[in-house]
């Protein structure tokens, strides 16, 4: 059976309900379509945390190497990856206990969608994270 995403409904509740927002593959250089997103999302009041090896800190935000090195609750786990390399991020989503796994527009992969919905979290696939919010939630959230 193919996939498919929650109701646009229950991703306006997942949205309204957001926490706090792992970024997974948030770059840091502002041109980057993942670091716009991020500074979008936190401008409209969500808590982003990046997670990149390669950064210290990204937006005014502590950056951590990887999900288990958050030391606190994430809700959402929004992934910037290519495809082929989201399973393990998946399966650290479950290990974390996050409640909700999100892959950015272009991005589709049924065995880690498969891995995190077995793990208890919700899966949105093939879905823009700010085109949600602007399209669910009125301005000023």
């Amino acid at each position: 059976m193919a996939f498919e995403n929650p109701p646009r409904e229950r991703i306006k509740e997942i949205l309204a309900g957001a926490g706090n927002i792992a970024i997974v593959g948030l770059s840091d250089k502002p041109d980057r379509v993942s670091y716009m997103i991020a500074e979008a999302l936190q401008k409209r009041g969500y808590r982003i945390i990046p997670v990149n090896p390669n950064a210290t800190e990204i937006l005014g935000e502590t950056s951590y190497p990887s999900l288990s090195d958050i030391p606190e609750p994430v809700n959402i786990v929004n992934v910037f990856r290519r495809s082929e390399t989201v399973v393990p991020v998946a399966e650290e989503a479950v290990k974390i206990k996050a409640k909700v796994f999100w892959l950015q527009q272009d991005i589709i992969n049924e065995e880690a969608g498969r891995i995190a919905k077995e793990g208890g979290l919700e899966v949105i696939m093939d879905r823009c994270i700010k085109v949600e919010d602007a399209i669910l939630q009125p301005r000023g959230k």
